[in-house]
């Protein structure tokens, strides 16, 4: 799923708010089952494709314009016009909160401009966001008709080889798409969804708890720890891999 995790603060927050409105702790719609916060930390064990935070606006502006689709041009202006964390937090929100027919007329035409685009630069080795435009794609496939396909176009694309890492701060947008890797966080099961899921998805809580600042994720390596075993670096207190 397009999920983030809450900071302690917000979690604490909306763990006591949803006590205080009664919300059953086993409840489908909870948001907040504890009152902890939830970083974690992925390890590759074979090749592994993610979905991690908010790519530079600049790059998607060049991502968005590249696809050719004049339905878009409406959104690559407003990012154009304000490439920094206040238009990617604009332009997300509009993409997540579609009404369904308005999404559903747009989502073809991107769908389209993936297929032209991947067409267009068959085999001549230059595409600068053919993972990105086929991860679209494959999302579509999966979740037909879904926000959160239009919002992934939002997020950085990794790949880590086996032995490399990520970690995953408080309002980390995020998503994981291939591959076989180990996963630690913290005691805490708070998630807010955002799409690509059939479990509970809160947009309005999840837009209170997103970091929309654009970020490069920087991919981890083990530091020597002892004969044949290394250590994964990471501010998190409550775990080590």
């Amino acid at each position: 799923s397009l999920q983030a995790h809450p900071s302690a603060e917000q979690a604490a927050e909306g763990f006591a708010r949803e006590e205080a409105a009664g919300l059953p702790l086993e409840s489908p719609v909870r948001n907040y089952r504890d009152a902890s916060h939830k970083p974690e930390l992925v390890v590759a064990l074979t090749r592994f494709e993610a979905l991690a935070g908010f790519r530079d606006p600049h790059r998607t502006v060049e991502l968005l314009a590249a696809l050719e689709v004049p339905e878009l041009d409406p959104y690559v202006g407003l990012l154009a016009g304000q490439p920094d964390s206040d238009g990617l937090r604009a332009l997300f929100t509009i993409w997540i909160t579609l009404p369904q027919s308005v999404l559903s007329a747009l989502l073809p035409r991107v769908l389209d401009g993936c297929v032209t685009y991947l067409a267009t630069h068959n085999g001549d080795g230059v595409a600068p966001f053919a993972e990105e435009v086929r991860t679209v794609l494959q999302l579509a496939e999966f979740y037909p008709g879904d926000a959160g396909v239009l919002a992934a176009v939002l997020l950085n694309r990794i790949t880590l080889e086996p032995g490399q890492g990520l970690f995953l701060a408080a309002g980390n947008l995020h998503a994981y798409l291939h591959g076989m890797a180990v996963e630690i966080m913290a005691n805490s099961d708070n998630v807010l969804r955002g799409g690509l899921t059939p479990k509970h998805v809160d947009v309005p809580e999840l837009l209170r708890v997103l970091d929309f600042r654009p970020v490069d994720v920087p991919i981890l390596e083990p530091e020597p720890a002892g004969p044949g075993e290394g250590r994964y670096r990471t501010p998190a207190p409550e775990f080590a891999l």
